[in-house]
C-alpha cells in the first residue's frame, strides 16, 4: 500500500519541480503516450528523455528507472504534463 501512495504522491518531503527546459517535444510527448495507453513499460525510454534534456533531479530519474508499481496518477507523469502542484 506504502508503495502506491508514493507512486502518486512522491515524497511530501522532498517535493519535486519540473525545470521548464526539461519538458522537450519528446520528454512531453513520452509522458503523454504513458498517461493515455497505461504502458509504464516506457518510464525508463522517459527517464533517458529526460537526463537528455537536463533533468539532474535523482528522485525524477530513480522513479522513472525503478521497477514500480507504476500507475496512472504517476507523480512524475503528472508532474511532466502540468498537472501537479509544485
Amino acid at each position: 500500500m506504502a508503495c502506491l501512495v508514493r507512486e502518486i504522491f512522491g515524497n511530501p518531503f522532498r517535493p519535486a519541480v519540473a525545470d521548464q527546459i526539461w519538458l522537450s517535444f519528446t520528454v512531453t510527448a513520452l509522458a503523454r503516450q504513458i498517461y493515455d495507453s497505461f504502458d509504464f513499460s516506457l518510464m525508463p525510454i522517459l527517464a533517458d528523455a529526460l537526463q537528455d534534456a537536463g533533468c539532474d533531479n535523482e528522485d525524477i530519474l530513480a522513479h522513472c528507472r525503478s521497477d514500480g508499481p507504476h500507475v496512472r496518477g504517476c507523480w512524475v507523469v503528472d508532474l511532466l504534463l502540468g498537472w501537479a502542484e509544485a
